[in-house]
């Protein structure tokens, strides 16, 4: 097969994110596979406009507003030589079946939902939830590819038919840890993540200040760059909960060391209001350590509440500090989860993720319209 991959972010974007981890991963499986892939994206500050990555063709035009137009003209030219599309979701799609005759798949990873609250205000936020409703029922006669089960669920309250959707898990890049790590002489509790609004770390710190009243001597490790007057807000933050002392702000870190940290915490802290699938949740679980997270959609799936971790469903803060303390306070309870969360984690295989993409890629080119 010949695929176009359209996403205004590719692997090298400044603003890659998990999205773009799995899109690749799958991408150089198709290529291994015996097919030729091609990512259409935006250009970014020292971006070639061209080049090879691991056997998937980067090509880039335009901004990140002006890639949608870029997308629609570069498609017109070269039609004839793709034989399906995968039209990748951040925010809004490439809107590809108002033009395009070849095959398309809608790649969403998340209904923004919520999220559109979170990171923009009204009436932006009004206009984005509406357009977003709007654009998926324009796609209700395609395939939807997205990675859990929660999202297909959304889909189908939204008005895509649930055997247009196909849910596929993100395994780990690394397989799991054989053996349980070395944790921390002290409890430490992690975040790993952008720093956006959207994964409201201010309820981490609001958590973990709780957790210092019960281990005076334990750490939060935060992991991940973002926003900057967010970030500044939150070090303010910080300072006013006379928790900065405990606090370690690590920025952007190699791929590497999250794992080791990952490897060396307690448990992973997770609140954003959403997520596509929560992969570092099951990065964490390779590495032995549980999560604690908000019960938003993408976390239910990855956390497997009360064996791999636990699901805060009030989605407060003070209730991930009493989950972190209760655990940690059994050890005995601990261990079990640490062993539980290392297992789930190894149930989950690239090869397997691989096929099953590429499965829906021939099933395209035979059904062009889902309803045969």
């Amino acid at each position: 097969m010949n695929i176009l991959i359209l996403n205004w972010r590719d692997p090298r974007h400044p603003r890659s994110g998990g999205a773009e981890y799995v899109t690749h991963e799958h991408a150089k499986g198709w290529v291994h596979m015996g097919d030729r892939v091609t990512w259409f994206s935006s250009m970014f500050p020292g971006a070639e406009r061209e080049e090879m990555l691991d056997g998937v063709h980067i090509v880039r035009q335009g901004n990140v507003i002006s890639v949608f137009l870029f997308a629609m003209v570069y498609y017109f030219f070269h039609s004839k030589k793709y034989d399906v599309i995968i039209d990748e979701v951040h925010g809004i799609p490439f809107f590809t079946v108002l033009y395009a005759r070849t095959p398309t798949i809608l790649f969403l990873h998340e209904i923004a939902g919520v999220i559109w609250d979170a990171m923009y205000p009204f009436p932006i936020s009004m206009v984005g939830k509406a357009l977003e409703s709007w654009y998926i029922r324009l796609y209700r006669n395609h395939r939807v590819w997205t990675d859990a089960d929660s999202t297909v669920d959304e889909l189908v309250h939204a008005g895509i038919p649930r055997d247009h959707c196909v849910a596929i898990p993100c395994p780990v890049a690394t397989p799991p840890l054989s053996n349980r790590p070395t944790k921390n002489a002290d409890l430490t509790c992690i975040s790993v993540g952008r720093i956006v609004q959207m994964k409201k770390v201010e309820d981490i710190l609001i958590a973990f200040a709780d957790i210092l009243k019960e281990y005076p001597a334990a750490e939060l490790w935060i992991v991940g760059a973002g926003d900057a007057s967010y970030l500044s807000m939150l070090r303010g933050l910080s300072v006013s909960l006379h928790i900065s002392d405990h606090v370690v702000w690590y920025g952007r870190v190699s791929e590497r060391k999250k794992m080791d940290l990952l490897g060396q915490a307690h448990f992973l802290l997770h609140t954003s209001v959403k997520e596509g699938w929560g992969l570092v949740v099951l990065e964490a679980a390779s590495s032995w350590t549980p999560s604690i997270a908000y019960g938003a959609g993408g976390l239910t799936d990855t956390v497997k509440d009360g064996k791999t971790g636990v699901i805060v469903r009030t989605f407060l803060p003070s209730d991930i500090a009493k989950n972190v303390i209760r655990i940690y306070g059994n050890q005995r309870v601990y261990r079990r989860m640490q062993t539980d969360a290392h297992a789930w984690s190894g149930t989950l295989r690239w090869p397997d993720a691989i096929r099953l993409s590429h499965a829906l890629l021939e099933k395209s080119l035979v059904y062009n319209n889902p309803h045969v």
